[in-house]
């Protein structure tokens, strides 16, 4: 399995002129708000409930968990339309059928608060959801670089915010995206191993003995000692142990839904690193670009740049990068060259994911940049002390972490620390 070349920190900045700022995000969960955008209001009638809830310091699966616990109904009844980061107080929408409205707002769960609910005629799916809007309070910043934030916050309304998948879908360690390339190349071994052991810096205490007990061969040891959060991880080594270290049989024992997220993080990492080549000129197209139309989400082939440019300029349009798969169309010119080299270096085709067959690895195009709407910043004081408030909206699928990773650079550090969501 290859090393990561290219994590998220060492990813090239649009802003590169601009010096590191250094804040702390996340002093508590107060300090990062993110509110869902609903694509559509409920119709007020229907099977269905839709729901709001406030979450805080707790992961949109976690809530699903617990609310499906407390309505005793089964977790894959409850609609969702995207997921929350844990170390924020989040509010969103979520859906479940045949249950009254009245024992949904008697729910009192810890961490959670109903705000409304509503009758609607279908389930919540994933991505019916507009966008998310921000409110961020950045703590410990040096006072007098404000006009320096702005001035970067200035770029980033008028170019663009490169539109990198963000450190959450990597994973705590990382590593899904090589996951993910494993699952492609249907190299059983590597991707049991790398599930299991290889222990690295950011495992510790009872996952750090669980992964070197694997790494040393005592699966049935290494079983014992995963925590009952990793109880996936601790049956997949019982199988090791079962059949005397066969992989392949430890690996048809993955969930395929978890498969289908390792090769999805692979794809983000690729998009990464065709969009790392490009960062400086996001908002420029050039002949042979599948653009994207922010108005309507469709994409076209740009056959003369020089008249295209005047709507890239106005953000009508933008460039567009590959989440590669066996349906996806590929760009001409420059682009499509640049794109075709990654995958060789990467040993892949997209035919390879055609044989994922029960995934469905379509592929698709993403948008190079997305601008913050509504983008305002200001400097108070609160009982925890002086902040730097953002607050903007961004499309779904689009990260606050890339606004703030602009604006900061490496200066930005977490205060509640990292936990995947």
């Amino acid at each position: 399995m290859t090393p990561n070349t290219t994590p998220i920190t060492r990813l090239p900045y649009l802003t590169a002129e601009s010096p590191p700022i250094r804040a702390v995000t996340k002093r508590s969960f107060e300090d990062f708000r993110v509110e869902e955008v609903p694509a559509y209001d409920p119709a007020g009638e229907g099977d269905h409930c839709f729901f709001t809830i406030e979450k805080r310091g707790i992961a949109t699966m976690q809530a699903v968990n617990d609310i499906a616990h407390g309505l005793d109904v089964p977790t894959k009844n409850i609609g969702l339309a995207g997921l929350k980061d844990a170390r924020a107080v989040a509010t969103q929408t979520l859906s479940v059928e045949h249950v009254d409205p009245e024992r949904i707002e008697r729910l009192n769960i810890p961490r959670i608060r109903i705000l409304r609910v509503a009758r609607h005629g279908n389930k919540l799916k994933i991505g019916h959801l507009r966008g998310n809007r921000f409110i961020i309070r950045l703590r410990e910043v040096d006072l007098g670089r404000i006009d320096d934030m702005r001035r970067v916050c200035d770029v980033l309304v008028r170019r663009g915010v490169p539109n990198y998948f963000g450190p959450q879908r990597f994973g705590s360690r990382g590593d899904t995206w090589q996951l993910g390339k494993g699952v492609l190349h249907n190299d059983a071994e590597a991707v049991v191993n790398l599930m299991l052991g290889r222990p690295g810096p950011s495992d510790t205490g009872a996952v750090l003995k669980a992964r070197s007990l694997y790494a040393a061969g005592k699966f049935a040891s290494a079983a014992k000692a995963w925590p009952n959060l990793f109880r996936d991880l601790a049956r997949i080594c019982r199988i090791m142990d079962r059949t005397g270290g066969k992989h392949r049989r430890a690996y048809h024992a993955i969930d395929a839904r978890l498969k289908k997220f390792y090769v999805s993080a692979y794809q983000s990492h690729l998009f990464n690193q065709v969009l790392a080549g490009r960062v400086e000129t996001l908002d420029q197209v050039r002949v042979g670009d599948l653009a994207y139309k922010h108005d309507v989400g469709a994409v076209f082939l740009v056959e003369d740049a020089d008249q295209e440019q005047a709507r890239a300029a106005a953000f009508a349009i933008s460039p567009t990068g590959p989440i590669f798969g066996y349906k996806m169309t590929l760009p001409g010119g420059e682009t499509g060259r640049c794109e075709e080299n990654i995958l060789q270096d990467e040993g892949i085709s997209l035919e390879d994911f055609r044989l994922l067959r029960r995934m469905k690895v379509h592929g698709s195009r993403r948008s190079l940049r997305f601008r913050p709407e509504a983008l305002e910043l200001d400097n108070g004081d609160d009982a925890h002390g002086p902040f730097v408030e953002l607050r903007f909206t961004l499309p779904a699928g689009c990260y606050a972490t890339m606004v703030l990773r602009e604006i900061c650079k490496d200066g930005l550090e977490e205060g509640l620390g990292s936990e995947k969501t």
